[in-house]
């Protein structure tokens, strides 16, 4: 199938409702509660954060316990930017884990905005998970985040990631030491694990649950995550854009879902990527299209997955100028902007 991807470079404002909701409400639409079973004696429940600097394998973890992509991921780091959760249900517990922005020292209005969006994650959560690097010691970074979270009477896992990967016996036995001495000045656990293969995700998971106490389903067994199909479906795409444009239009990227016509044998989707400047426009479109036709068939083989379906996209290009310094854009474009 042909996708067929129109360009537009429009400054004016529109309204969009895609806003996330609060952590604390437990379940995004009242109609679910009519499907949520009793749960038995015994059963665990509650809400799990997972922090840590930009990139180190965050929505990789999420992606890999709840057992589907729901979290996009590229080496971008602050890839994530909204909180999301990820929905795990076991026989003996049900986990929501909240996937949140890289925490690190904000540059712009949205980076107030992602690092924000974690420290309530911390404060609201039941447990909170700091993943890190086994493949490089703990730094300035690792040491913020401790510091923020030493402050929290939630308790803390420290999950090693990316063990799977074997750096020199010399310098690993450096690494695990400099993570070792930050959990034992706190009296944290550490768990190994590899988010990439699997490895160890099982104790991990039993961890976790040993922190949480007795609780009800807060959604249903089979929900994988409380988002709605339009906000993944603009995850998907948005992907792409960083994949294949790596750090030549990084974050000034924002995806608006504008319609999703559900047909018998095809689902038609129109959708609109916002940027900031005209020079990242033409990034985007790249020569006689060339780039954003490669965004249109990659986000599309994607969003066939996600529907399970053929699909027809069609993309938009708009300029929205310093979105990311505009609180009202911001809100405008979805991301939950707290006063």
């Amino acid at each position: 199938m042909t996708d067929n991807s129109k360009i537009q470079n429009e400054q004016e404002d529109s309204t969009i409702d895609s806003s996330q909701d609060n952590l604390e409400e437990k379940v995004i639409n009242p109609s679910v509660l009519e499907t949520i079973p009793v749960a038995p004696e015994g059963f665990k429940s509650g809400f799990v954060a997972i922090v840590g600097r930009p990139n180190v394998g965050k929505s990789t973890l999420m992606n890999k316990l709840v057992g589907q992509k729901i979290a996009i991921t590229s080496p971008v780091a602050q890839t994530t930017r909204n909180r999301l959760r990820g929905i795990l249900t076991t026989p003996e517990a049900q986990l929501i884990f909240v996937d949140t922005p890289g925490i690190h020292k904000p540059h712009h209005q949205l980076g107030k905005v992602l690092v924000k969006n974690a420290q309530i994650a911390i404060e609201l959560v039941d447990v909170v998970l700091l993943v890190v690097d086994s493949t490089v010691e703990a730094g300035g970074g690792d040491r913020f985040i401790v510091d923020l979270l030493s402050h929290t009477k939630t308790p803390v896992i420290l999950g090693v990631n990316k063990s799977d990967i074997q750096p020199r016996q010399s310098r690993g036995e450096s690494i695990d030491a400099s993570y070792a001495q930050l959990a034992n000045a706190q009296g944290w656990e550490v768990v190994k694990f590899s988010a990439l293969t699997g490895n160890n995700l099982d104790l991990l998971q039993q961890k976790l649950i040993e922190c949480l106490e007795p609780g009800p389903y807060y959604y249903p067994p089979d929900f994988l995550t409380d988002q709605p199909e339009r906000f993944i479906m603009g995850e998907l795409i948005r992907e792409q854009i960083l994949l294949l444009t790596r750090e030549e239009v990084p974050h000034s990227v924002a995806i608006t879902i504008d319609l999703v016509e559900e047909q018998p044998k095809i689902t038609r989707i129109f959708a609109t990527i916002n940027v900031e400047r005209d020079s990242q426009k033409g990034i985007l479109i790249g020569k006689k299209g060339t780039m954003l036709k490669q965004i249109g068939t990659a986000a599309r083989q994607q969003l066939q997955k996600l529907v399970a379906g053929q699909v027809y996209l069609e993309l938009f290009v708009k300029v929205k100028p310093k979105w990311r310094q505009s609180r009202l854009r911001l809100l405008e474009l979805g991301y939950r902007v707290e006063k």
